[in-house]
């Protein structure tokens, strides 16, 4: 089980004052789950998955996986425990084939099959990727769901996905969000996604839903979903109505 206790972050200024991005987050993952992350921008959702990584270290608080306090561990000591992070922008790789990346992924050479079952997990066809460079001759969806069947190659106790919709078009989007409907039924671990997009929403067991740096609300998605739905329409008409009464005062000025 993955743990979040009272985690606070904060930076400072140019001006030298301090910034609350996270205050008193609190949490228990259950394991074998799939739970996304969600709320607007600013709210604090991308820190708060680098603090799990340890790409960001809290500025207090406790992270605890399967009972071990893990807060000071580096990157690397993650994930040697099994925690594993996909980036919103994943690297290209000019001279590194897919089938070199899913065997650095699993740290050992793997043979042919297991590389066809990861990439059909994402979605992919094996002998149209295996032999390619992982550079800018792939599409930003190609890359993603590569990146993914690497996470998948690990065998990850947690997996972290920092909005894997970013930069890709609707089709490949489309594909991408079948796979993790795919991986959700077929691989044991848990899941933490960070998205703001309904259809990833939709797929998950568990909503977190942030608010300037805080837990503003969580809970299952038959519960969570329609209120965040609702929410986010009210919001979009208010602003609407706002533009229209910006409009006619200015053409009133006029």
């Amino acid at each position: 089980m993955l743990q979040l206790k009272n985690i606070y972050f904060s930076v400072k200024d140019d001006d030298n004052n301090t910034l609350n991005i996270l205050t008193d987050i609190s949490y228990d993952f259950a394991d074998n789950q799939f739970v996304v992350i969600t709320g607007p921008n600013g709210s604090g959702k991308s820190t708060l998955a680098k603090i799990i990584m340890g790409i960001e270290k809290p500025t207090s608080g406790q992270i605890i996986l399967d009972g071990e306090d893990i807060t000071d561990y580096s990157i690397s000591d993650r994930a040697k425990l099994g925690i594993g992070y996909g980036f919103q922008h994943p690297p290209r790789f000019k001279g590194l084939t897919v089938r070199d990346l899913l065997s650095t992924a699993a740290g050992k050479t793997i043979g042919n099959d297991q590389c066809y079952r990861y990439l059909t997990e994402v979605g992919l066809c094996s002998k149209d990727y295996l032999d390619r460079d992982v550079d800018n001759s792939l599409s930003g969806g190609e890359l993603k769901r590569i990146e993914i069947a690497t996470i998948l190659a690990r065998s990850l106790k947690v997996s972290i996905y920092d909005e894997p919709e970013a930069g890709i078009d609707l089709w490949s989007f489309t594909k991408l969000t079948e796979s993790f409907k795919r991986m959700h039924k077929t691989q044991p671990g848990l899941v933490v996604i960070i998205s703001h997009q309904e259809r990833i929403l939709d797929i998950s067991d568990q909503i977190i839903l942030l608010s300037n740096g805080a837990i503003k609300t969580s809970g299952p998605k038959a519960e969570l979903l329609p209120q965040i739905i609702h929410e986010t329409k009210t919001h979009c008409e208010l602003q609407k109505i706002e533009l229209e009464e910006d409009v006619k005062q200015n053409d009133f000025c006029r």
